[in-house]
């Protein structure tokens, strides 16, 4: 079987896996994290969830902390970083990867193209975080379209932003991301 094949399998089941020479970084949250991420939650389209980023360093390992209530009142049910991308992603990128942690909950990525023109559109990749820090990839095949007229699956190249997102139930959310980027 392929590196790439078993590096996939062991990330799917939650195994660790060391970065390969193919991925591509774009955030370890060094270096004034804060003019790169935007917190946003429904409130911009009348719900009530709450929270905030705090971008903390742990023993030398910068990352940020994504934690606040999600609420499904009043059509909500989001909170969410966003990073818009000035850079294009590698053409032959086929999936996000993180370092992340949190409270035993599940999380998002949410990606937006130059096909998302609607502040409701994007591709949903969905992960799980335990209480250690662990790699997650996630294959751009595995991404959701929110809507019809979208793509099945989005494209490295029409990449726009990339969002860490607590969304869809009422719960508390509490989430560390060290490193975000695309192999």
């Amino acid at each position: 079987m392929p590196y790439k094949s078993v590096a996939l399998i062991l990330a799917l089941i939650g195994a660790p896996v060391a970065a390969q020479a193919g991925d591509s970084m774009l955030e370890t949250f060094d270096n004034h994290p804060q003019t790169r991420w935007r917190f946003f939650a429904d409130t911009v389209m009348g719900g009530v969830s709450s929270g905030q980023v705090v971008f903390k360093t742990d023993g030398g390992q910068a990352y940020a902390h994504l934690s606040g209530t999600v609420s499904t009142q009043n059509n909500g049910g989001f909170i969410q970083i966003r990073h818009q991308l000035d850079e294009a992603v590698p053409s032959d990128a086929v999936g996000v990867r993180l370092i992340v942690r949190g409270n035993d909950q599940d999380y998002f990525v949410h990606l937006r193209t130059r096909g998302t023109v609607l502040p409701w559109q994007y591709y949903q990749g969905q992960f799980h975080v335990t209480a250690e820090w662990r790699e997650i990839r996630l294959p751009f095949t595995q991404f959701k379209a929110s809507g019809k007229l979208l793509r099945t699956t989005p494209r490295p190249q029409d990449l726009k932003s990339v969002a860490i997102v607590a969304f869809g139930r009422n719960y508390e959310a509490a989430i560390d991301v060290k490193e975000v980027g695309f192999y």
